[in-house]
């Protein structure tokens, strides 16, 4: 004989209403990227002059990863490691050129697996390195990399040519309207491309031109009317913002709150690469993804980079401020979790750097905040920051998890955050990897980083006493122990590189 109370349970089990679909739908993802981006946001305190204050509002709806890493510090790799949730040592996608439909053809991406389940898939921007429609029900991809130029009119002609290495270079670019423009605005000759009639991108300043005319807010404005719209099924929509990616061009207004002559450099130490192997004092000082700091410093442009790099940060975040104002007074403010994260970081004359590509904090580190549907508020820690260290491979097994969405059937590296996301003060003893232009690797844990190059050069910093990696115990003997700790998570069989050629310097 039934209980008779379980009896009743039973019984308005039978005849209870079903939820409301509001309650029970699957919940939208606002997937958005920054490109270069490092930890110079208020949310992190980077940098005490910069002003992100919609990325700030953004933190405190969601957990900020205090400690989050890329699985590569360079733009390609990065990406295609986030979309296929696998490591570059693992899909073969190491650099640039290293497409990920071509190295792993068997990986699904992220959109793909979403799209499986019953999603509706968008995208605009910078997602991956390619512009990859095919991955997307519908894309918007404009000009981003030279906005507000086009790409043909960044070319030098056959007379501006010489001048390209002269301490006034010079070419003369017509946006219209009576505005012309004289390039480079920083007036600097090319450290990289010297002898290459294309633009040199190592360059900064603002324009006398309007948002729209820039290709981040043409793709802000599609990613707002997608977010107002009504929709028969969940979306996964992707906005992937180029700056602060170089060229550091905006709108001249986002440049007035930074005076060059009152900006603050970055902390840098004279002698900082002389107890670096050889490696990581070449890595240190090659030109290769941006301009060399001994050009920056002979043209006295460090603190007009820096306040370029500030100002265009604040125009990704004006960008990201007009996301959420059309999401939180749209049809899908309860609904949607919001996933902000920055692709790789950027040097600014740190180590002697300029660019990414390396292996230490400021190339490896970048803020990530998740924050969940307004609905879903209560079961997470909104507000709060984790210190552990993640990994952005951490992205699709979480949105996978949040999602109520089956995991592909390749493996994939990462693990949820949802863990994380509901406690985040959780120790994990984790540690992540981060591969750095094919053949050298960097480990974080909660409290070190340890550098490994291809030739067993090697770097270790307790970056607890020492946030900017000043000084390498590498060779101490008392971090013996703490350095083949984390020696131990390196890859053991990397999958081989698909190109050899000479990296591109972009």
């Amino acid at each position: 004989m039934r209980h008779p109370v379980l009896a009743c349970l039973l019984l308005v089990a039978c005849v209870a209403p079903p939820a409301r679909a509001a309650d029970t739908a699957r919940p939208n993802i606002l997937f958005i990227i920054a490109d270069d981006l490092n930890d110079w946001v208020g949310f992190l305190r980077g940098h005490p002059q910069t002003r992100t204050p919609n990325l700030d509002r953004l933190a405190a709806r969601g957990v900020v990863f205090a400690n989050a890493n890329c699985a590569s510090p360079l733009c390609q790799p990065s990406r295609a490691a986030v979309f296929s949730g696998r490591h570059p040592f693992r899909s073969g996608a190491y650099g640039n050129d290293d497409d990920i439909r071509r190295t792993a053809p068997q990986l699904v991406l992220l959109p793909q697996q979403l799209r499986a389940a019953g999603y509706r898939t968008l995208g605009t921007g910078k997602l991956l390195h390619q512009k990859r429609a095919d991955l997307f029900d519908e894309s918007f991809f404009p000009e981003q990399r030279w906005s507000p130029f086009e790409p043909d009119q960044t070319s030098y002609t056959l007379d501006e040519l010489p001048s390209k290495v002269t301490d006034d270079p010079r070419h003369l670019v017509d946006l219209g309207g009576g505005r012309k423009v004289t390039l480079p605005l920083n007036r600097m000759p090319s450290d990289r491309r010297p002898k290459d009639p294309g633009g040199e991108s190592f360059d900064w300043g603002g324009v006398d031109v309007t948002d729209a005319e820039m290709g981040d807010a043409q793709i802000a404005a599609w990613a707002v009317e997608r977010l107002k719209a009504p929709v028969e099924k969940p979306f996964f929509l992707g906005v992937g913002f180029y700056r602060p990616h170089i060229p550091l061009f905006a709108p001249a207004a986002y440049f007035k709150p930074f005076p060059v002559g009152a900006t603050t450099l970055p902390p840098n130490l004279a002698n900082d690469l002389a107890d670096l192997p050889e490696t990581g004092r070449k890595i240190a000082t090659d030109a290769v993804t941006a301009g060399s700091h001994e050009s920056v410093v002979k043209y006295r442009q460090w603190q007009a980079a820096v306040a370029a790099y500030l100002a265009c940060v604040h125009f990704v975040d004006a960008q990201v401020g007009r996301l959420l104002d059309a999401l939180d007074s749209g049809p899908h403010a309860k609904n949607t979790i919001i996933v902000f994260f920055g692709d790789h970081g950027w040097h600014l004359g740190e180590k002697q750097h300029w660019g990414k590509l390396t292996g230490w904090e400021r190339s490896v580190r970048v803020p990530l905040v998740i924050a969940p549907a307004a609905r879903d508020r209560a079961q997470y820690a909104v507000g709060r920051a984790s210190a552990q260290p993640v990994s952005l491979l951490d992205l699709y097994p979480t949105l996978l998890e949040y999602s109520g969405t089956p995991a592909p059937k390749n493996a994939l590296d990462g693990q949820s955050l949802l863990p994380l996301l509901r406690a985040p003060q959780t120790k994990t003893g984790r540690a992540v990897i981060s591969t750095v232009d094919r053949i050298h690797f960097s480990v974080r844990d909660e409290r070190w980083r340890y550098l490994r190059y291809a030739d067993g050069g090697e770097e270790l910093y307790d970056l607890l006493a020492d946030p900017n990696e000043w000084t390498n115990l590498a060779g101490k003997p008392e971090h013996a122990g703490t350095r083949a700790r984390l020696a131990a998570e390196l890859p053991h069989d990397p999958v081989p590189p698909a190109t050899v050629a000479p990296r591109k310097k972009k």
